[in-house]
């Protein structure tokens, strides 16, 4: 479990301060798919950097499963099982697919285990295992493998910033399968995403929605859903969720 307690973060210069995020609190309880959403400068993605430790709050504490680690890096995160998906995955030339499950596993893992890691998000193994993470890769397969490394890690939390940034429809639909597999097996682990695209926001136990630097509500799908696109074919397809 996460929990943030009274986070405030600003960036610049004493004289010249810009208050991102407001004294703001968040619980996200295990085996619960999160997503949290609003406006374009309402903190989402500084919000998700806080999470993992790329940025430091001004204020306010950050608890995992009940320690502190509001002054943790990125790598004790990650060692306590906090994982990142960027918006625009890293590629490595030189390194291949499997070098990367492998380092991601902290494990010598075999060819067959490393393949059923790719098979979980859609890619044929056989055509993928040896290629390098170079620019030989499309936007939909580095985010793919990005998200097998996590499976492989065995991540207690995945913080997904944007991951439809920079795909194609065909590459946001295959994400949207693989999402959809990860909130069926979550168990007692946790899922937060950053996302405007109503599909993933669909997928959620619960909604997060931002505005101006804090939470402006929280709630189900069926609950926050319609609010955020205000069409009655909104508030009929959340109907059927019930």
């Amino acid at each position: 479990m996460l929990e943030i307690k009274n986070l405030s973060f600003s960036v610049g210069e004493d004289g010249d301060k810009k208050e991102i995020l407001h004294d703001l609190s968040l619980k996200i309880d295990n085996g619960k798919f999160v997503v949290i959403t609003g406006p374009n400068g309402s903190g989402k993605s500084t919000l998700a950097r806080l999470m993992m430790g790329i940025e430091k709050p001004t204020s306010g504490k950050i608890y995992f499963d009940g320690q502190d680690i509001t002054d943790l890096g990125i790598t004790e995160r990650a060692k306590l099982g906090i994982s990142f998906a960027l918006q625009q995955p890293v590629r490595f030339k030189g390194i291949r697919v499997i070098d990367l499950l492998r380092l991601a596993s902290g494990k010598q893992l075999g060819i067959s285990e490393a393949c059923d890691y790719l098979s979980e998000v859609g890619l044929c193994a056989r055509d993928y295992i040896e290629r390098e993470i170079n620019s030989s890769l499309s936007g939909g397969e580095l985010k793919r493998i990005e998200i097998a490394t996590l499976l492989a890690r065995g991540t207690k939390m995945s913080v997904f910033d944007e991951p439809e940034a920079g795909i194609d429809l065909w590459s946001f639909q295959n994400l949207i399968r693989i999402f959809e597999n990860m909130r069926r097996d979550i168990k007692d682990s946790s899922i937060v995403i950053i996302s405007h695209q109503e599909r993933i926001l669909n997928i959620a136990d619960e909604i997060v929605l931002l505005a101006n630097g804090s939470i402006k509500k929280t709630g189900t799908v069926r609950e926050i859903l319609p609010e955020l696109i205000g069409t009655t074919a909104a508030v009929n397809a959340c109907e059927k969720l019930k």
